[in-house]
């Protein structure tokens, strides 16, 4: 029985399919290995990344994920370029593509990039904070999450908003829980006919012995304008602001219940009607 022949063309193709699956076989591994290894460094890195700000004293504690996504995403799209790399993809190819669809997509989605570049100036100029009570155009509530497309917040009734970054980045900012004084204003009207200096007296009496009420600030009454009705008074006193709300609400009680006791009245809004009559030629 004769040897079968082996044609030296077929053994050459033979060897070459195996070297490049060989070649292909180490690559897939090799980017498997690379893409594993790629992850867990990124998600060391991010734990590295939040354990290293919380060591920086008076850091916000919004910047921490920020940051820490930041190192995360930014080691994954190196893991992404080095598997392409490995695959004998030319990067500088992969990074002109990517400018090019960066573009095309900035185009396509300005409204969502307008968010992102709001959330990245409330994070770095921080006009407000995790916990603050804001007010920004006709949205209002305490502050829960700031991310890169929208803040979300707790209205004073419990409700959860959803606001985008641009529309409040766009309007004005006005943080209550920012400063850690506020001033009380107590605006109250009383008849013309009623003694400007008691009614007076009557109001700084209702801040006189108050903890609550800072001194060093002062405790100011005056006449603040002459209504159509009423002679308008107004009591300014300055509190803590966690002690805001409570003397608010506090002080405006006590001044009905001593006007009342003092004789001082409180008149409504009123119009004197002259009536004329026509008299016949």
């Amino acid at each position: 029985m004769e040897n079968p022949v082996i044609d030296p063309q077929n053994l050459a193709a033979v060897a070459q399919f195996a070297e490049i699956g060989t070649e292909y076989a180490i690559n897939i591994l090799a980017a498997i290995a690379i893409l594993i290894g790629g992850v867990m460094f990124s998600n060391w890195a991010q734990r590295r990344a939040i354990a290293s700000l919380r060591r920086i004293p008076n850091l916000d504690d919004t910047l921490e994920p920020f940051f820490a996504k930041l190192v995360k995403y930014s080691i994954l799209i190196l893991v992404v370029v080095a598997v392409l790399a490995r695959f004998g993809v030319q990067t500088t190819s992969i990074i002109a593509v990517l400018g090019a669809a960066g573009l095309a997509i900035g185009l396509a989605l300005q409204g969502m990039l307008a968010n992102i570049a709001a959330g990245v100036m409330l994070l770095f100029l921080r006009p407000f904070k995790l916990g603050d009570f804001i007010e920004a155009g006709a949205i209002s509530g305490e502050v829960v999450e700031i991310g890169l497309f929208s803040t979300i917040m707790k209205t004073a009734d419990g409700v959860f908003v959803v606001a985008p970054n641009n529309q409040i980045w766009s309007s004005t900012i006005t943080n209550y829980t920012r400063n850690p004084t506020r001033r009380v204003r107590i605006i109250i009207g009383i008849s013309y006919d009623d003694d400007i200096d008691q009614a007076t007296g009557v109001l700084e009496n209702l801040a006189k012995d108050d903890d609550r009420v800072l001194e060093d600030k002062g405790v100011t009454t005056f006449v603040s304008s002459l209504g159509d009705s009423a002679v308008i008074l107004e009591l300014r006193v300055w509190v803590n602001r966690t002690d805001y709300a409570k003397v608010l609400r506090d002080y405006t009680k006590r001044a009905k219940l001593a006007f009342d006791k003092a004789g001082i009245s409180m008149p409504y809004p009123q119009r004197d009607v002259h009536i004329f009559e026509e008299t016949d030629n």
